[in-house]
């Protein structure tokens, strides 16, 4: 039988091995370094903002499968997306990892990334998870180039 928690984790382990938009970004507009202490996740997320959103993304860094498979995902997931659209994004990412809303409500705006919903069972990995979503948001605000999850 079809084991859906399978599936996940193979995807979650191929952006781990295989992360996307991996690296420094030459066009880089601004530049958040990020720290999970509790896990010893660092990140350095790239974006390249206009007036319009996000240009492009990209990120360089170490740390467990699900704090880099995230950010994976969250570049593929922002990429050309609106400000706004990115900040929605953030929000509901967030209610998912945090249990606040069900995979199935999340589902069609999240795409891919409610393979993330079990981590709400798993409060410690939550802030893994949403590592490279705090820079993404500090970033998108003009909120500095420090974050930690702590």
């Amino acid at each position: 039988m079809f084991d859906l928690r399978e599936l996940y984790q193979e995807l979650i382990l191929e952006h781990c091995k295989r992360p996307r938009h991996f690296g420094p970004l030459a066009g880089a507009t601004c530049r958040v370094e990020g720290s999970n202490p509790l896990c010893g996740d660092q990140l350095t997320l790239y974006l390249e903002l206009d007036h319009e959103g996000v240009r492009d993304i990209g990120f360089q860094g170490s740390g467990c499968a699900i704090s880099t498979a995230s950010a994976s995902m969250m570049t593929e997931s922002v990429q050309g997306k609106t400000r706004a659209e990115a900040e929605a994004l953030f929000e509901q990412f967030h209610h998912l990892v945090t249990g606040k809303s069900p995979a199935t409500a999340e589902a069609p705006a999240l795409g891919d990334l409610v393979v993330f919903a079990g981590v709400a069972e798993f409060p410690m990995r939550v802030k893994c998870a949403t590592l490279a979503w705090h820079a993404l948001r500090a970033a998108l605000r003009g909120e500095g180039d420090i974050v930690s999850t702590e």
